[in-house]
């Protein structure tokens, strides 16, 4: 009876000291610290057996090592991000990192509705028109002068907007070259135009939204749902396919394991802080 009572490692007689079974072997304190703990990415120094280990992406940290690399702020049992390998309490990361509303400068936290439009953000609140002050949404709007109308403000202000209602050119020129027809009406080259952007839609795809036309780049950044991973708009458009889940969407191709990358499509996942994780990387949480 007494090898079992002996170190696995250093033979060193256990009995009446503390020590640590792995896969069933018995191991003193000093040999299972110096085989198998990990080293704290923080201070670099040994996790011991009696520290809890934090671990995440393969590296591991102490309990009181585990901070925000900005405020330093502990990140135990709190929500954070990662950005270039360095840990972030959400406040950071939104403060460094996230957009800014184009009309009240403030930071559009993660997880709050946001309007983007040609390169700008705004919070869903702020996206107003510039004549009656009312939030537009996901409202049909006109981009002019720098300053986004809603459709009945525009049209009171500068008249009906052109192509409207795609029912007409509202040009009295007669069209004598490069004419479209579309939904057997006439239009002039120049005049089928996408209602945001105002870029010619003749020879290009298009789509239309409230009997209006939208080139596909605006109607995306308009009304299209982003991608949870790659943030870029998913269409829709043209049969491509999109997974949805807990009103989040991803593209096909970027619907994958947050740590291992492995496609999740047609498979079980889990969730761990907002990550959708495979199965065989889900269970070390």
């Amino acid at each position: 009876m007494k090898e079992q009572y002996d170190c696995s490692h250093c033979a060193e007689s256990l009995f009446g000291q503390k020590y640590i079974l792995k896969e069933d072997e018995p191991y003193c304190v000093l040999c299972y610290e110096a085989l198998f703990s990990h080293s704290c990415q923080e201070c670099q120094k040994l996790i011991g057996c009696t520290s809890k280990d934090l671990s995440y992406k393969d590296r591991h940290w102490h309990s009181e090592c585990f901070l925000c690399g900005k405020c330093s702020r502990s990140l135990v049992e709190r929500p954070f991000a990662a950005r270039d390998d360095l840990l972030l309490c959400t406040e950071c990361y939104s403060s460094e990192y996230s957009a800014k509303c184009h009309a009240c400068l403030k930071t559009i936290m993660p997880g709050s509705k946001k309007m983007e439009h040609k390169g700008s953000s705004w919070h869903e609140n702020c996206f107003t028109c510039n004549r009656c002050q009312q939030p537009i949404g996901t409202r049909s709007f006109v981009l002019k002068d720098g300053s986004n109308y809603c459709l009945p403000c525009y049209e009171k202000q500068f008249g009906p907007p052109s192509p409207r209602g795609l029912t007409r050119c509202l040009s009295p020129q007669p069209i004598t070259t490069g004419g479209v027809n579309y939904r057997d009406q006439p239009w002039h080259k120049e005049c089928f135009v996408c209602i945001s952007c105002k870029q010619q839609l003749a020879g290009q795809r298009f789509t239309s939204r409230d009997d209006f036309a939208y080139c596909l780049d605006c109607f995306c950044n308009l009304f299209a749902k982003k991608c949870a991973s790659c943030t870029t708009p998913i269409s829709g458009l043209g049969g491509s396919k999109y997974i949805s889940f807990e009103q989040r969407q991803w593209h096909n191709d970027c619907f994958n394991c947050k740590r291992c990358c492995v496609s999740l499509v047609g498979r079980g996942f889990l969730t761990c802080r907002d990550d959708i994780l495979c199965p065989d990387c889900g269970k070390d949480f």
